[in-house]
């Protein structure tokens, strides 16, 4: 992708000597200069090696200092369409080679400035300037610097003025040695008003060690987080963004897929305790870059980079601030920096849904609350990890809800103002409680903390709304996590339940084959996809959906018993029957969901037991019970007094 107006200057050339009329023929930046005619670097005089690839590289980042060259642009240079070559890997040889020669880091550029995702930039100024290049001194300031950029070409993000590797050092060490914040600040033009939602980008780790992305990743979801509390911002959630955490699409793209504004991304570096945050915020319909930052704490001190980090986004984009939201954005608690690592670390395995992945980041959250007991996130990441376990049948709910709620409520009362504690205590509310009003009031609270907080939204929808046949609002609610999180599977899988459960069969289908279409490998919506099948009598299509949901979920019992429900609704209650034994040799090592294996025996037209197992799952606290009035499988059962007890002590009402 090339730059608008990228072709007022002319190119120096493919090949080394080759200088267009006009241009010097040498180039001068701190102690090296460039001989463009001879093809030649010389540091202090003394000739370095560098030649071919990397020359070239060097050569179209001269023609364009202060500025992104875009990848795209580096390889039409270098290496032609009809050129075969591992083009990605050559470049980053190219790049390191020429870093190595100008003595410049990726971590800490003086030079060459790498853009995530985008391309690398050429910092210092250039004496001579060549012709039609931005001209400046070692005395230009950063504004002025900037001034001179907003043309119709890109404007800037940061420069930093080469003025000598000795004095760049030397105050590098003056501020890490009192601990100073480390900002360098620029503007492009006024702040946009129209920019009103945003996507924060995944984080580049930029440390060496493969080990520190769990770090960057945390930084990221708490960006993300920060963020979402103001209200007048739509934030996308996590898990839409980070499908782009190696793509290399171009940030229009990503923009237009995600239905944002703006967007935000940036690079994260930790030393020890030491961490350097950049972030650049990039409007999506010019590509503009409006703002950049870097900050610099100590990771004791990480919280108030993130209130900072929301706070100037705010003022860019010129967003009122309510009350709440500035005083959430003032003050930050400093936060032990090893109970900080170790809820990063348990909220990375959180995010993988997984059995293992929930296991493990229970273990972190116990331990960084074992280091800080008035960590209230840490308590929240603990609730959440019980959630999954309960929400994804792989224990029984009595098992883990009264611990979700225990770690839930401590962190409510630590920090009131967490959207994250108030959510599992809603969770809690509807599923072990059967308490709707009183899950719709922490439902609520939590919007009300955070707007853009999509499982609220998702939950709030899924659990209520819709459980008590308030399909209208449940439908705004998915709507509304959608926008927040247009890539989530689960929010767009719940989107599909929902239309199941008021009876839209059609929508339903076309939803959730939209959400297989991000992931055809998703079982829950290969699960709900067959149930719709079932409700239209289409059942053939029907037990290829829960085949393809038991295969792909590694024969988890949930999976299996609709599996067993397909057959027996299908008429085939052999098969039914035959699935049903094979289940009952997993009895003694897996917890089979009585809710679901209701399904079977309503299927089946065995009333009796399919209601002792409904009278199990309301003992047992079962996911999804609440909405047993709505469930379009339990429809033959409304008629049955105890069926309509089970209702009555929900408090649900009766249509």
């Amino acid at each position: 992708m090339s730059f608008p107006n990228r072709d007022r200057l002319p190119s120096i050339g493919n090949q080394v000597g080759q200088v267009m009329p006009n241009h010097p023929d040498v180039v001068k930046f701190g102690v090296f200069e460039v001989d463009l005619k001879a093809g030649e670097v010389r540091k202090a005089g003394v000739r370095q090696k560098l030649a071919g690839q990397p020359f070239q590289v060097l050569q179209l980042l001269l023609e364009h200092p202060q500025e992104i060259v875009t990848r795209e642009e580096l390889r039409e240079r270098l290496w032609p369409g009809n050129t075969f070559v591992d083009y990605e890997l050559a470049l980053r040889k190219a790049i390191n080679r020429l870093r190595e020669v100008l003595g410049d880091s990726a971590e800490n550029p003086h030079f060459i400035e790498t853009i995530p995702r985008r391309g690398y930039r050429f910092l210092a100024a250039l004496n001579p300037p060549l012709p039609g290049s931005p001209v400046s001194s070692p005395a230009t300031t950063n504004e002025q610097l900037l001034a001179a950029q907003t043309s119709p070409t890109r404007p800037v993000l940061w420069q930093r003025i080469a003025i000598g590797a000795a004095v760049v050092v030397a105050l590098a060490a003056v501020a890490w040695a009192v601990g100073a914040i480390g900002r360098y600040r620029v503007r492009a033009g006024s702040p946009h008003a129209s920019i009103r939602s945003i996507a924060v980008l995944p984080l580049v780790n930029l440390s060496n060690s493969p080990e520190q992305e769990y770090f960057a990743d945390g930084m990221t979801d708490e960006l993300i987080t920060t963020l979402a509390k103001i209200s007048e911002l739509r934030v996308t959630s996590r898990t839409s963004v980070v499908r782009y955490r190696s793509q290399q699409k171009p940030i229009a793209q990503i923009a237009k897929e995600l239905g944002v504004d703006a967007i935000i991304e940036g690079t994260v570096l930790r030393s020890g305790n030491r961490v350097r945050i950049t972030t650049q915020l990039i409007d999506a319909a010019t590509d503009r870059h409006l703002w950049a930052e870097t900050y610099e704490r100590n990771l004791g001190d990480i919280l108030s980079v993130q209130a900072e980090v929301g706070r100037d986004v705010a003022k860019e984009v010129e967003v009122k601030l309510t009350a709440r939201e500035r005083a959430s954005l003032t003050t930050a608690r400093i936060v032990n920096p090893e109970a900080y690592e170790l809820y990063l670390k348990g909220r990375y395995f959180w995010n993988r849904r997984t059995e293992e992945g929930a296991r493990k980041s229970i273990d972190y959250f116990r331990h960084a609350i074992a280091v800080d007991p008035h960590y209230a996130l840490a308590h929240a990441g603990l609730a959440d990890s019980y959630l999954v376990l309960a929400g994804y049948r792989l224990v029984s709910p009595n098992e883990a809800l009264p611990l979700a709620k225990a770690a839930a409520l401590k962190a409510v009362e630590l920090d009131d103002s967490l959207a994250e504690a108030h959510t599992p205590l809603a969770v809690f509310r509807v599923e072990y409680d059967v308490d709707l009003p009183g899950a719709e009031k922490e439902f609520k609270r939590a919007i009300e903390l955070n707007p853009s907080y999509a499982t609220a939204r998702q939950w709030y929808g899924e659990e209520v709304l819709a459980a008590t046949g308030r399909f209208a609002e449940a439908l705004v609610e998915l709507r509304r996590a959608e926008q927040l999180d247009p890539l989530s599977l689960a929010i767009n899988t719940v989107h599909g339940y929902v239309l199941y459960l008021a009876r839209d069969n059609d929508g339903a289908i076309a939803q959730l084959r939209k959400t297989l279409d991000l992931d055809e490998n998703f079982p829950v919506a290969h699960m709900f996809l067959g149930r719709v099948f079932a409700q239209k009598r289409m059942y053939a299509n029907a037990i290829t959906e829960f085949q393809k949901a038991y295969a792909l979920s590694g024969g988890e019992p949930f999976y299996q018993a609709w599996l067993a429900y397909g057959y027996a609704v299908s008429g085939q209650p052999r098969q039914a029957e035959k699935v049903l034994k094979e289940m009952q040799h997993l009895a003694r090592s897996k917890y089979l969901p009585p809710y679901d294996m209701a399904a079977i025996w309503t299927a089946l037209g065995q009333r009796d037991h399919a209601l002792e197992l409904l009278k199990k799952a309301r003992d047992d606290h079962a996911a999804y019970f609440p909405a047993i009035y709505v469930e379009p499988v339990f429809d033959d059962l409304h008629s049955d007094p105890r069926f309509q007890d089970l209702v009555r002590r929900i408090g649900l009402p009766m249509n």
